[in-house]
C-alpha cells in the first residue's frame, strides 16, 4: 500500500482476482472511513488499456496511482483494481482504478476478469467514468464498443440495481465541438443498449432508467497539458458535494454505510467470482445484518464489562439498591445510543431488528439482578410490615384496623420502591411479586389472628376449667338433691361470663357472624365438656367417695367429733344413715343431668333395690316389683351418652361397697360390746342376794365392833390403791392368762412402793404438826397425826385411782379406736 500526505492507495483486488481484506481494513482505518456514515461516494474508472486512466485520476482527484511511462512503450500498468481516497474533496470520495480492457497481457479470449471487474465497479460505485478516445466516436469497430457491451451485459445480472451515473470522458478532443460529438456518442450508446439481450421485465426499459449519462471532453494531456489541467480542474469541481440532491451521485438507494464498505465489497466480489447473479438489495440487507450484528455484539460486550453495571450487580446481591432502575436504564440507554450511532446508516429493518435483539440480550442479562432486587424489596417490606404490625398491636390498636392500615401502608411502600427499580427499556410486570407480597402479608395476618384468637380462647378455657373443675368436684363430693341444680347454675354462670369475655375480645377482629358464632359455640361446648369430664372422672372414683362418706358419717357424730362406742349408740340406725348418704352419692353420679334433672327416678330405683325402700312410683305394677330393676344396662329416660354408671354397674359397686364397709360396722359392734363389759363390774343380782343372805352375820359383827370396820376400811383403801396402781382392769382386758402373768410380775414392786410411800408420809406428819403447834395438847396432836395420815393415805389412794382410771380410759379409748 502506497501512502502520501495527500492520499493513500491500496490494491483492493490483485490481478489473479484475490481480495485484499487485510489491506482494505487498514486502508479504512487510515482514512477513517468508518466515521463517514453515508457521507461518502465511490468513483471508478474503466477504459481501454494505456488510455490514461491513472493519469486522469491522479490529476482529477490528487491520487497517486501508478502511471504508464511513455518512453518505455505501451504496456499494462494497473493490474487488478486499486483503491484510493481523493484528496481535498468533500464528502469523502473513494476512487477505484480498474485494470484496462483489451490488453494484450490477458489475450483476446480472456474477458472473464474484465466482466467481473466491470460488474464489481457498477455494484460498488456511485459514478463510473468511461475513458474513451475521441476518434472512436462514430466508428462501428471502435475500442469503446466492447467495453460498453460489457457494462450493459453485466447490468442485467444486477437485480433491482440503483441508478448509476455513467460519465463518458472523451480524451484528446479534436476541433470538433462537444455539442456535435455528444449526440453521436449518445446514439452509439443507445444502439449498444438496444443490442444487448435483456430480461423480459426490462425488455422495453429505456437506458435512462438505469443510468444518468454525462459527457465531458478533455484536451490531450501530452499536447495541451495546461489546457488539460484547466479542464480537469473544472471537472473536479463537479465532484464536490456529489451526494447532494442534483449531484453526480444523487441516487443513494443502495448505498452501504461506510463502516460496512469493506465487508460489502468483499461479499460482492465473492458472489461475482462464483459467477452468480448479484442481488444488490439482498446484498444490502446481508451487509446490514452482518454489520449490525457485529455492532450489537460489541455493545453487548461493552455493557457486560461496564464497571457501573458490575457494581450494581454486586450491590444488588446483598440488598436493595437505591435508584437501581434509573442507573441501569441510563447504562442501557447509553449502550443502545452507541449502537444507533454506529448502525444508523444500515437498512432500517435490519437495524431495528438487531437493535431489538441487543436490547433483549441486555435485558436478559440484567433480569436476574432485577428479580433479586424485587426479592429484596419484597422481603424487606414484609419484615417492616411485621414489625409495624406487632408494634401497632402492642400499642393497643384494634387488630383489623392495624392489619388494614399496615398492609395498605407497606403495599404502597413496595409499589414506590418497585417504581424506583423499574428499567425504562423493559416492560416487565411486577404484579407477580406484588401478589406474592400480598399473599405473605395476608398469611401473616391470618396467622397472627389465629394465634391471638387461640390465645384468647386458651385463656378463657383455662379460666373456665379453673372455675368449674374445683367447684364441680366439691359439689359432687357433697352429693345431695341440690347437686345437679347447683352444677347447672354454676355452668351457666361461668359460661355466660366466658362468652361475655370472648365477645368483648372479638370486637377488634371484624369477624363475620358465622365464625364468631362458631367460636362462641365451641366455648360453650368446652365448658360443658369440662363438667362432663370432671363428672366422669369422679364417677370412676365413686366407690372411694362412697367409702369416705360412709366412714365420715359412721365414725363421727353430728358435731363432727369422733364417735366413742360406749354402748348407748344405735349402730343399726347410724349404719343405715351412712349407707343412705353413700347411696345418694352413687345416684348423683349415675348419670349426667346438665339439661334436665330426672334424679328422682334413679334415686327411687336405687333406694328400692339396694336399701329395700318401697318405690312409690312403681306400686302400680307389682310384676315389675318382682323383678330386679337394676338388671339393665341403661336408665329409663336417660340416653346412653348421659349415662355414667349403668344400673348393673351401680349394683356391682354397691355390693363391693357393702363388703368393704361391713368390717367397719362389725368393729364398731365389737368395740361397743367390749365397752359394755369393761364398764359393768357389779355381780349378777342373784349373787348380790346370796351375799346379803350369807353375809348377814358377818355384817352384824362389823356393826357391833367398829374396830373391824376401821380395819376393813383401811384394807379397802389399800386394795383400791393397789387396783389403781396395777391397772387390773386394763391388764385383764387382754385376757385372763396375760393379766395374771402381768400382775404376778408387778404385784410385789407395787406393794413395796406403796408401803414406802406410806412410811415417808408417816414420818413427815409429826414433824409438820410439831412445827405448827408446839404447845398443843398431846391428845390433839395424836389425833391430828392420825387424821393427817388417814387423809394422806386417802389422797394418795384417790390420786392413784384417778391416775389409773385416766390411764385406763386412754388405753381403752386407744384400743377401741384400733
Amino acid at each position: 500500500m502506497a501512502k502520501s500526505d495527500e492520499s493513500c492507495s491500496v490494491q483492493l483486488i490483485d490481478g489473479d482476482g484475490g481480495f485484499n481484506a487485510d489491506g482494505i481494513e487498514s486502508f479504512i482505518k487510515d482514512v477513517k472511513l468508518g466515521e463517514c456514515g453515508l457521507s461518502y461516494a465511490v468513483v471508478s474508472i474503466m477504459g481501454p488499456q494505456s488510455s490514461g486512466k491513472s493519469t486522469l485520476l491522479n490529476n482529477l482527484f490528487g491520487t497517486n496511482f501508478r502511471e504508464m511511462d511513455a518512453f518505455k512503450g505501451r504496456s499494462q500498468t494497473t493490474k487488478g483494481i486499486w483503491l484510493a481516497r481523493c484528496a481535498g474533496i468533500e464528502p469523502c470520495t473513494l476512487v477505484m482504478d480498474l485494470e484496462g480492457t483489451d490488453g494484450r497481457e490477458r489475450g483476446e479470449d480472456d474477458t472473464a476478469f474484465e466482466k467481473q471487474s466491470a460488474l464489481f465497479a457498477l455494484a460498488v460505485s456511485d459514478i463510473v467514468l468511461i475513458n474513451m478516445w475521441c476518434h472512436d466516436i462514430g466508428r462501428e469497430q471502435a475500442a469503446n464498443k466492447p467495453l460498453l457491451k460489457t457494462v450493459f451485459q453485466v447490468m442485467m445480472r444486477l437485480f433491482s440495481p440503483r441508478k448509476t451515473t455513467l460519465m463518458f470522458v472523451i480524451r484528446d478532443k479534436t476541433r470538433t465541438p462537444l455539442e456535435n460529438l455528444e449526440p453521436v456518442l449518445r446514439e452509439d450508446v443507445q444502439k449498444i443498449w438496444d443490442s444487448v439481450p435483456k430480461p423480459s421485465a426490462h425488455k422495453d426499459t429505456p437506458l435512462s432508467e438505469f443510468f444518468n449519462v454525462e459527457v465531458v471532453a478533455l484536451s490531450s494531456y501530452e499536447e495541451k497539458e495546461e489546457q488539460f489541467k484547466e479542464q480537469v480542474a473544472n471537472l473536479r469541481q463537479r465532484f464536490f458535494h456529489s451526494i447532494a440532491p442534483g449531484g453526480l451521485a444523487g441516487d443513494r438507494r443502495g448505498v452501504v454505510p461506510a463502516s460496512g464498505f469493506s465487508f460489502s465489497a468483499q461479499q460482492i466480489w465473492k458472489v461475482i467470482k462464483e459467477n452468480k447473479d448479484l442481488d444488490l438489495p439482498a446484498h444490502k440487507v446481508m451487509v446490514a445484518t452482518v454489520r449490525c450484528e457485529e455492532i450489537g455484539n460489541e455493545k453487548f460486550t461493552w455493557f457486560a464489562s461496564n464497571e457501573d453495571w458490575l457494581s450494581l450487580e454486586e450491590e444488588v446481591q446483598s440488598g436493595p439498591v437505591q435508584g437501581f432502575g434509573k442507573k441501569l436504564s441510563s447504562i442501557i440507554d447509553t449502550c443502545l445510543s452507541e449502537y444507533d450511532a454506529e448502525a444508523t446508516f444500515f437498512d432500517e429493518g435490519v437495524r431495528s431488528a438487531k437493535r431489538a435483539q441487543l436490547e433483549e440480550k441486555l435485558l436478559q442479562l440484567v433480569q436476574s439482578a432485577f428479580q433479586s432486587l424485587l426479592g429484596h424489596i419484597r422481603s424487606g417490606t414484609f419484615e417492616k410490615f411485621k414489625d409495624a404490625f406487632d408494634k401497632a398491636l402492642n400499642e393497643g390498636e384494634g387488630f383489623s384496623s392495624a392489619a388494614s392500615n399496615c398492609a395498605q401502608t407497606y403495599m404502597a411502600i413496595f409499589d414506590k420502591e418497585c417504581a424506583g427499580a423499574i428499567i425504562e427499556q423493559a416492560n416487565w410486570d411486577t404484579s407477580r411479586i406484588r401478589d406474592k407480597l400480598r399473599r405473605d402479608i395476608d398469611a401473616h395476618i391470618a396467622t397472627i389472628r389465629a394465634d391471638k384468637l387461640s390465645e384468647l380462647s386458651t385463656q378463657l378455657e383455662k379460666k373456665l376449667k379453673d372455675a368449674l373443675s374445683g367447684p364441680v368436684e366439691a359439689l359432687l363430693d357433697g352429693a345431695n338433691n341440690e347437686t345437679w341444680p347447683a352444677i347447672r347454675k354454676l355452668l351457666q354462670r361461668e359460661t355466660e361470663s366466658a362468652i361475655s369475655g370472648l365477645s368483648k375480645g372479638l370486637v377488634g377482629y371484624d369477624m363475620d357472624e358465622k365464625t364468631e358464632e362458631k367460636m362462641l359455640t365451641h366455648l360453650k361446648d368446652y365448658a360443658r365438656g369440662v363438667v362432663e369430664s370432671k363428672t366422669r372422672e369422679e364417677a370412676g372414683r365413686v366407690l372411694i367417695r362412697m367409702k369416705d362418706r360412709f366412714t365420715t358419717l359412721f365414725s363421727h357424730d353430728a358435731e363432727s367429733m369422733p364417735r366413742v362406742w360406749t354402748g348407748k349408740e344405735d349402730i343399726r340406725a347410724i349404719t343405715k344413715t351412712a349407707r343412705s348418704a353413700s347411696l345418694k352419692l352413687l345416684s348423683v353420679m349415675a348419670a349426667l343431668r346438665l339439661d334436665d334433672d330426672d334424679s328422682g327416678e334413679i334415686d327411687n330405683t336405687l333406694s328400692s333395690s339396694l336399701l329395700n325402700i318401697p318405690n312409690s312410683s312403681n306400686t302400680k305394677d307389682r310384676s315389675i316389683m318382682a323383678t330386679d330393676p337394676l338388671a339393665s344396662s341403661s336408665w329409663e329416660k336417660v340416653s346412653q351418652s348421659q349415662t355414667l354408671l349403668s344400673p348393673v354397674q351401680c349394683k356391682s359397686i354397691w355390693r363391693q361397697f357393702k363388703t368393704e364397709t361391713e368390717y367397719t360396722v362389725s368393729q364398731a359392734i365389737a368395740a361397743q360390746e367390749a365397752s359394755k363389759r369393761n364398764n359393768n363390774w357389779l355381780p349378777p343380782p342373784w349373787a348380790i342376794v346370796a351375799m346379803v343372805i350369807l353375809g348377814f352375820n358377818e355384817f352384824m359383827t362389823l356393826l357391833r365392833n367398829p374396830l373391824y370396820l376401821g380395819v376393813i376400811f383401811v384394807l379397802y383403801l389399800l386394795a383400791k390403791a393397789l387396783w389403781v396402781q396395777l391397772d387390773v382392769s386394763g391388764q385383764f382386758s387382754n385376757g385372763l392368762l396375760p393379766g395374771l402373768l402381768s400382775l404376778s410380775s408387778t404385784f410385789v414392786p407395787t406393794v413395796m412402793n406403796l408401803l414406802k410411800k406410806l412410811a415417808e408420809e408417816g414420818q413427815q406428819g409429826p414433824q409438820r404438826n410439831a412445827t405448827t403447834e408446839p404447845h398443843s395438847h398431846p391428845t390433839m396432836t395424836t389425833k391430828s397425826i392420825r387424821n393427817n395420815s388417814s387423809n394422806d393415805l386417802t389422797s394418795t389412794a384417790s390420786s392413784g385411782v384417778t391416775g389409773i382410771e385416766t390411764g385406763g380410759g386412754e388405753k381403752s379409748s386407744r384400743s377401741k379406736e384400733e
